[in-house]
């Protein structure tokens, strides 16, 4: 059985950005790298869908959530956990 490999993030990134490129086929870049055409294609649908990240905002917190949103939330959970709970003891008895 063939070991797993481990490839580095910047690897992934040189070798999806050739493959962005297309300069060579998934598969010549596959035997070149050797890595298998399926990965290839994997990782180039992974940079393109994920370019954009790369031109936010640097510092630009995430979208955080009000205390008063998670009070609510919280309450919601607590619901639920109560429901549950009365409905698995209604369903033994």
């Amino acid at each position: 059985m063939k070991k797993r490999k481990n490839h580095s993030p910047d690897f992934k990134a040189k070798v999806a950005l050739e493959a962005i490129r297309e300069e060579l086929t998934l598969a010549e870049l596959s035997k070149k790298y050797d890595v298998h055409p399926t990965q290839l294609g994997t990782w180039k649908r992974a940079a393109i869908e994920n370019m954009a990240t790369a031109f936010a905002r640097r510092g630009a917190a995430p979208e955080q959530v009000s205390a008063a949103e998670l009070d609510k939330l919280h309450s919601k959970i607590g619901q639920l956990v109560v429901e549950r709970d009365f409905l698995a003891n209604a369903s033994h008895q």
